[in-house]
């Protein structure tokens, strides 16, 4: 049975394609401006398209929001709907010849440099060879979630849940953040110093972090040791695997993910200088848009990543 959004759709007569495409290009990019882009056409011409086709339904589409649009549940009903038939007909269209069998689409996969690197891409490099292309980009939270907004993206790992109604965020892995040092700082502020003096016995030590506000310090900080970080650091590296390479090398101490860092651990190249009964731990996420093209490669990367995390 076709879905109520469907049958009152055809209760209003026919519907234009070019308005249905218009609206499925917003309803997955989340926004106006970014289904223009990927349509080539302008915010004003799409906002007109809208308007035409939430007149001829007689139905809202969309509730405006700061930043971009939530679909309402009739849009997510018509969608899903017009979804499959509508990319069907596009594929023909691009690949010209109905013989021709087009290639599929990458999956862009986008999250923290250090995460993709280390854990994400070893987990997700046996799609490679069923035929998966990937598209990986790194970069700040916050821009990244805005490029998958924008249509920039089709996943995102996230280091924190997104706001608002636009995307769907899935628990991926929970992350612990350790205090370590090399052997040789270890040694010279001794065994239980840390555990006995709290932060005091850490005054003077050289800190080693991947931005002048010490994010992940302050907040271990915070958490472990209940007091606020002051200082600056020694060494700033944009990228928690340079921390590490710094650390292992004898430049000072850091707090790191265990993930990045258990190898060293369990080699004695580094050592934990406090283990806390209740350590820091940041939940990662795996974030889409709601009704984003789906596609079975994109289906496998998602699957895929959500598995193997359970071991990370």
């Amino acid at each position: 049975m076709r879905s109520r959004a469907i049958q009152e759709a055809a209760s209003n007569g026919p519907l234009d394609l070019t308005l249905l495409r218009t609206f499925l290009a917003v309803h997955r990019a989340g926004s106006f401006t970014a289904a223009a882009r990927l349509l080539s056409l302008s915010q004003p011409t799409v906002t007109t398209q809208i308007r035409s086709l939430e007149r001829q339904l007689g139905r809202e589409l969309f509730e405006r929001l700061p930043r971009g649009v939530a679909a309402t549940p009739f849009a997510d009903g018509l969608a899903a709907q017009i979804a499959g038939p509508l990319d069907t007909l596009a594929a023909v269209a691009e690949r010209g010849h109905l013989g021709e069998r087009a290639p599929a689409d990458p999956v862009h996969l986008a999250g923290p440099a250090e995460l993709l690197c280390v854990r994400a891409l070893p987990s997700l490099a046996p799609l490679v060879e069923q035929g998966v292309r990937l598209r990986v980009d790194t970069g700040l939270t916050d821009d990244l979630l805005d490029g998958l907004r924008a249509g920039h993206y089709d996943l995102v790992i996230s280091t924190v849940r997104p706001r608002g109604r636009t995307l769907t965020a899935v628990p991926l892995a929970d992350e612990e953040f350790v205090l370590v040092a090399a052997p040789g700082w270890a040694e010279r502020i001794g065994p239980e110093r840390v555990a006995a003096e709290g932060p005091s016995g850490l005054r003077g030590v050289p800190l080693v972090t991947y931005a002048e506000d010490l994010p992940i310090a302050r907040r271990y900080w915070r958490h472990v040791f209940g007091t606020r970080l002051t200082g600056q650091a020694a060494v700033t590296v944009p990228d928690l695997r340079g921390v590490l390479s710094a650390v292992t090398a004898g430049a000072g101490i850091s707090v790191l993910p265990r993930y990045l860092c258990q190898d060293e651990l369990a080699a004695g190249a580094l050592v934990t200088l406090l283990t806390p009964d209740d350590p820091p731990i940041n939940t990662a996420y795996l974030v889409e848009r709601p009704g984003a093209a789906d596609s079975p490669h994109l289906a496998l990367v998602r699957d895929r990543l959500l598995r193997e995390a359970r071991a990370w």
